[in-house]
């Protein structure tokens, strides 16, 4: 388990009402004396509970809300026809 200082709890929030949740961590690719080599992970997928919990023990989190619109769907019948 990470510290508080080392990883970061992420919820996603989108125009939809969904809602997704994620946590990173600080990972090196070197060694820990090197800075160049820091980064965060990639994002892991943790459940809503796990988040709830994580804010409450007060380890860092980020609440992104995206404008991102839904994807449109489109019918495989008039997609043939157009060809």
């Amino acid at each position: 388990m990470h510290s508080k200082q080392t990883v970061k709890y992420i919820c996603e929030r989108y125009p939809s009402g969904q809602s997704y949740y994620y946590k990173q961590e600080i990972i090196t690719h070197d060694s820990w004396d090197n800075i160049d080599s820091i980064a965060w992970s990639t994002p892991r997928p943790i459940t809503k509970k796990t988040f709830e919990k994580r804010k409450k023990d007060q380890y860092r989190v980020e609440i992104r809300v995206k404008h991102k619109l839904p994807a449109e769907v489109i019918r495989i019948e008039s997609y043939r026809s157009q060809s």
